[in-house]
């Protein structure tokens, strides 16, 4: 059988349906300009190689294994969602399901408990992609009685002989993640492609609360915007920050708030009455009091 002259890779592309996830992270995801580049590349070369496979010039899988890095709230499971759409349509897995998963998920807590967790979870997973988020709390060598090492050797051995059926990705912040591959090179040499996801500018922060609000029927008034613009600025700034996380959970009080305040009123209220986050609702935030005292 003789290799064909040329293959037509729009057509490869399209008839992937890889558009349609690419399309869907560019829609759902705000900026993360980096990220959706670096996902769009794996995507080209993953497609790339199978026709390279399909037409017999590579006999190997490629190794599939990721980090990604960065600190919480930057959308790092899903980005490995549609990670595992993109594999699963391009045949390198059998399933698109994303599996998340902790230390507390993988390690036990007296001998012999670790092994079984950590088998079932990967189990579990096989077939698909396993996101172990703060993959880093799996060493810890201060205490030579912790049981995380028992399930990175597991891991490994998964990660290297099961490769064509299971794609890892490891998450955390970076710092903490360069620490834990220093320590364990042979988690390192599994890892083919490093993912680094920024943190979300203030008018990005401010389009993803838009965007939640909108999704449950909710819009911030004008004054309400600009206080939640100067909310976004003074919490940018403290411990703990986690970027769209933060902003979910300061949109849930607000429309708390809003509630309280409507129900007090004991009044009748108009759809748009119901759908608006007014001002006070945001500058009852501790947030903005502690920046005005200070």
């Amino acid at each position: 059988m003789s290799t064909p002259a040329s293959v037509d890779l729009r057509a490869a592309f399209e008839d992937s349906g890889l558009g349609a996830v690419l399309e869907e992270l560019d829609r759902t995801l705000v900026g993360l300009a980096p990220v959706k580049r670096r996902i769009r590349e794996i995507a080209a070369l993953l497609l790339v190689d199978r026709l390279r496979r399909d037409l017999g010039l590579t006999s190997e899988a490629p190794t599939l294994h990721m980090s990604f890095t960065g600190n919480p709230g930057t959308g790092k499971t899903t980005v490995a969602a549609r990670m595992a759409d993109i594999l699963h349509r391009l045949g390198y897995i059998r399933t698109n399901q994303l599996v998340s998963v902790t230390r507390d998920d993988l390690v036990g807590q007296y001998i012999g408990h670790t092994a079984p967790k950590t088998k079932e979870i990967l189990k579990k997973a096989m077939g698909g992609v396993l996101f172990i988020d703060e993959a880093y709390y799996l060493y810890r060598p201060e205490n030579e009685r912790d049981y995380g090492q028992e399930a990175i050797e597991i891991l490994l051995q998964v990660m290297e002989n099961r490769r064509n059926d299971l794609v890892v990705i490891l998450a955390g912040y970076a710092d903490r993640m360069e620490r834990f591959f220093t320590s364990n090179p042979g988690m390192r040499s599994r890892i083919a492609h490093h993912v680094d996801f920024p943190d979300y500018t203030g008018e990005e922060l401010m389009r993803i609360a838009e965007l939640m609000l909108a999704g449950q029927n909710y819009r911030f008034s004008p004054a309400a915007r600009e206080a939640f613009g100067r909310y976004l600025a003074a919490r940018m700034t403290q411990p703990h920050f986690a970027n769209a996380r933060s902003v979910r959970n300061a949109l849930d009080r607000a429309r708390l708030r809003q509630a309280v305040r409507l129900f007090e009123a004991r009044g009748t209220v108009t759809p748009e009455e119901l759908m608006t986050i007014g001002p006070e609702e945001i500058l009852a935030s501790r947030v903005l009091a502690a920046d005005r005292a200070t």
